[in-house]
């Protein structure tokens, strides 16, 4: 407790001390003094509109990234795309609703992460449809080729995410605050991504039913598939 002004940088401490206890309590408060004097070099206000600011260009960009995706995903695989593209729309849902549930602070590098496991969820949905791919060219049905595309898938998708999520919890652990907002909302992500690549997508897919037909097959990813 400071109970009073201290000039020129001297003041008297008292209380119980043993002559030890003085000593090693000065050394104490010696410790991290610097023997040159302190400058004002320069000063620098930011408002809390930056943040505001950077937050909102953050979600713009993710939202404009995000319909990018979904118009790639559709025009490359089709009907499938198109599954796939559900499927993102109710993991963001599930995601917003875990920020709420929790709740997470949405800063600029929370949003990041956000994104970037959206990123991931897309990653899980290409391994899938490519496997399908191969299956059908093989002359499987739909049905037997989607099982197979997503047996053959999830190995990658599973050590990619692990990895992924690895790396959350590292920098959750040892990173600043700033740092913890990323790992957070980017380790949450790439769970919730898996689960809905694995479970949503597939759900969607085995409801269409099974076509052994190449012709209908091709519905699903384009003319050029089987040539």
């Amino acid at each position: 407790m400071v109970q009073e002004e201290i000039p020129n940088g001297t003041a008297v401490i008292s209380g119980n001390f043993t002559p030890d206890e003085a000593r090693e309590l000065a050394k104490n408060l010696n410790f991290g003094a610097l023997p040159v004097p302190i400058e004002l070099v320069s000063t620098q206000t930011i408002g809390a509109s930056l943040g505001g600011t950077a937050l909102q260009q953050g979600i713009v960009a993710g939202l404009a990234g995000l319909l990018v995706v979904g118009v790639f995903l559709i025009l490359w695989y089709r009907l499938p795309g198109i599954l796939a593209v559900v499927s993102l729309s109710v993991y963001v849902l599930v995601m917003l609703a875990l920020f709420k549930l929790i709740p997470v602070t949405l800063t600029a590098a929370g949003v990041a992460g956000f994104i970037l496991s959206i990123g991931m969820a897309v990653d899980a949905n290409v391994l899938i449809f490519e496997r399908m791919k191969e299956e059908l060219k093989e002359g499987k049905g739909t049905k037997d080729a989607a099982g197979e595309g997503f047996n053959r898938a999830w190995l990658s998708i599973r050590d990619g995410n692990i990895s992924s999520v690895i790396t959350a919890v590292i920098l959750f652990w040892f990173g600043t605050s700033l740092v913890e907002g990323f790992a957070l909302t980017f380790g949450i992500g790439v769970l919730v991504s898996m689960i809905t690549a694995i479970v949503i997508t597939r759900t969607f897919i085995n409801a269409l039913g099974d076509y052994p037909n190449r012709r209908l097959t091709r519905f699903f990813f384009g003319s050029g598939t089987f040539l």
